[in-house]
């Protein structure tokens, strides 16, 4: 498990790599303060977990996985919506960044069970 949780923390920094380069590769007019904001959003899925752990974790997993952020970058670059293509970068590196930090997609039997290990104190005893 150790292994392969620092596999997926390597592969989490080159997305996250990635992504940041590929949103400055798009050269945009969105300001570096709202890119921030764009970066985080992901982050709002966390207020699925009002509704339980089985819609958290599933709003959490949606918006967490990779292929969200590939997904808006993709139809970005191939439709006129090209705003789509940096966010989409954006959202992509979210994702690198926090497995980079070792947070994985959830489990539906709590926020701090992920498909990298535990999270939280419970990772630390």
């Amino acid at each position: 498990m150790v292994v392969a949780r620092l596999w997926q923390k390597a592969e989490g920094a080159i997305i996250f790599a990635a992504g940041i380069l590929l949103f400055i590769h798009f050269i945009t007019e969105l300001p570096w303060w709202l890119a921030i904001i764009v970066f985080f959003a992901p982050d709002l899925s966390f207020a699925a977990y009002l509704a339980g752990p089985k819609i958290g974790a599933m709003a959490y997993n949606f918006v967490h996985i990779y292929a969200f952020g590939l997904a808006l970058l993709a139809i970005g670059i191939l439709t006129p919506f090209s705003i789509l293509a940096p966010l989409g970068a954006l959202w992509l590196a979210h994702s690198g960044f926090d497995r980079l930090l070792g947070y994985g997609l959830k489990s539906p039997e709590g926020f701090s069970t992920t498909h990298m290990g535990p999270i939280g104190p419970s990772a630390r005893r």
